[in-house]
């Protein structure tokens, strides 16, 4: 989920995705459209029987139910070929009012609190902290990171890697994609350290694993398809 335009992987199919905006734009970025029809108002306004049901509630009905265990189980071959398939849910609110708070949670996580439990264990005979990433990497158990030679992160919660993004978890996701990574072809250098704000990548972790947790929860809680 994101309020910004997305990355369409110009350079990288390897990792692509499918993106289904609430706006649609053309080439030159005017002529903004609402990518949720008029029939598709219509149709649930009828399900339903609810007038007041808006696109802005069908936008977060979808989301919510994307994320339900059982949808996911069931259309797992069309998501990963075709476009999904939307049900009429008994509880169509229960999914829009999931939807919403899985949806803020998502597109404000740099404003979530972080994870309150994150442990900074210092490396032995290390005179000073060095926030500076090269490439991170789990512990066996995936309760530690090994962040660099100056410290570890402990106390990686088990449940924060429930929450999936396509084959992996958001943390493992974010483990990574922020290293230091090098063009073969370009020697373009992709480096996600911040030089005005040296702990970004420590503090970005403690935020995943915090909408990871919420998330879950959130998921627990879902409607019945």
């Amino acid at each position: 989920m994101t309020n910004l335009i997305s990355d369409l992987h110009t350079l990288a199919s390897s990792d692509s995705f499918q993106c289904f905006p609430f706006y649609t734009y053309d080439e030159d970025g005017t002529n903004r459209q609402e990518n949720i029809t008029d029939w598709a108002l219509t149709e649930f306004r009828n399900h339903y029987n609810d007038d007041t049901i808006s696109k802005w509630d069908i936008f977060h009905y979808t989301y919510g139910l994307l994320h339900h265990p059982d949808y996911r189980e069931k259309y797992q071959a069309n998501l990963k070929r075709d476009l999904p398939h939307i049900p009429f849910a008994e509880d169509f609110w229960g999914f829009v009012n999931a939807g919403k708070a899985l949806a803020n949670l998502h597109v404000n996580y740099e404003s979530v609190p972080k994870y309150e439990r994150l442990q900074l264990v210092e490396t032995p005979n290390t005179q000073r902290i060095d926030w500076q990433v090269e490439k991170m990497r789990f512990s066996k158990d995936k309760t530690q990171i090994y962040y660099n030679d100056y410290f570890t992160l402990a106390g990686i919660p088990t449940e924060a890697f429930a929450y999936q993004l396509g084959t992996r978890s958001a943390l493992e996701w974010v483990i990574d994609q922020y290293r230091v990574k090098v063009d073969k072809r370009s020697g373009i250098v992709n480096d996600p350290n911040r030089a005005d704000q040296p702990q970004y990548i420590v503090d970005l972790i403690g935020r995943v694993i915090a909408v990871s947790l919420q998330t879950v929860e959130i998921v627990k809680d879902l409607p019945s398809l």
